[in-house]
């Protein structure tokens, strides 16, 4: 089914260490930076919370191993900008 959907199964054996360590220290950001920060009155305050948090905050900062130690927006845009030239 994975396959199917262009997507990649888990690499890692059970109980693997490494195979989580992204999406924990993830999570660990975002309870700290959004979700401990105060009680929310209802899912959708959260929610745009969370979407702020990541589009404005994380994606503008965090810098990535995978995407060659740049941020996902910078390098939406060295993607975007050679697109463009290659037109």
């Amino acid at each position: 089914m994975l396959s199917a959907a262009g997507l990649k199964g888990s690499m890692g054996r059970v109980a693997s260490a490494g195979d989580n360590a992204a999406m924990e220290s993830f999570n660990s950001l975002l309870q700290k930076n959004v979700l401990d920060r105060k009680r929310w009155r209802t899912r959708d305050e959260l929610h745009n919370a969370v979407v702020h948090w990541v589009e404005h905050t994380y994606n503008n900062r965090r810098r990535q191993r995978a995407l060659g130690k740049l941020t996902p927006v910078e390098y939406e845009l060295a993607f975007t900008n050679q697109a463009a030239l290659a037109a």
